[in-house]
């Protein structure tokens, strides 16, 4: 189960669309620049393996972002099944009550992806807040901007880079969960069962 590649592809299409706009700023850029150390630094802090521990015998997993946190989301989702064989859905967080709201239980953790203090993270921590009602876990990935961590349970931190930076990062926080959730459940984490390392199918 690749790693590298979702945030290779997060920050190549970055590129492409500052090379489409106006280009990147240079706190862009510089922020960009910043980015494997900040992944470093995760995986030297990261509380990643304690909240595998709290939640690896969970029903089920589901993820939720905004914005540049949505991808982010559905890829912590797939590599929570890929890994893990354990039922995991990622969503828009502003489609929780669409249905998704009528799974969540007390054994079904949510991980919840904010960053900033902005509009858009008050709304997901309005959606993380209708979910910690119904005595659902949340584990929250964030920079420290916000008060989401108020209602987890659970924090995983990330630098504070926003949106597009946080976005990269978040997702390494998201990999390490799986990560650590699949080695408890004794799993063959580097030869998942039933992955292909190419689509010769259509």
């Amino acid at each position: 189960a690749a790693t590298k590649t979702f945030a290779s592809q997060q920050l190549a299409l970055a590129l492409l669309a500052f090379a489409l706009g106006d280009g990147p700023t240079r706190g862009e850029l510089e922020a960009l620049r910043d980015i494997p150390g900040q992944v470093q630094t995760i995986l030297d802090t990261t509380d990643a393996r304690a909240v595998a521990e709290a939640y690896a015998d969970a029903d089920a997993y589901f993820f939720i972002g905004r914005g540049y946190h949505y991808p982010v989301a559905l890829e912590g989702a797939l590599k929570m099944k890929e890994i893990t064989y354990r039922h995991a859905e990622g969503f828009a967080a502003g489609e929780l009550k669409h249905g998704p709201l009528a799974l969540v239980t007390e054994n079904t953790p949510v991980f919840a992806i904010v960053t900033g203090d902005g509009e858009t993270a008050r709304k997901t921590i309005g959606n993380v807040k209708e979910v910690e009602a119904r005595d659902a876990p949340v584990v929250a990935i964030t920079d420290g901007e916000s008060d989401v961590t108020r209602y987890a349970d659970h924090a995983l931190g990330i630098p504070a880079v926003g949106d597009l930076g946080g976005s990269v990062l978040a997702n390494v926080q998201l990999q390490l969960v799986a990560y650590w959730v699949a080695n408890l459940l004794g799993r063959s984490i580097d030869k998942p069962r039933n992955l292909a390392k190419s689509v010769t199918v259509e």
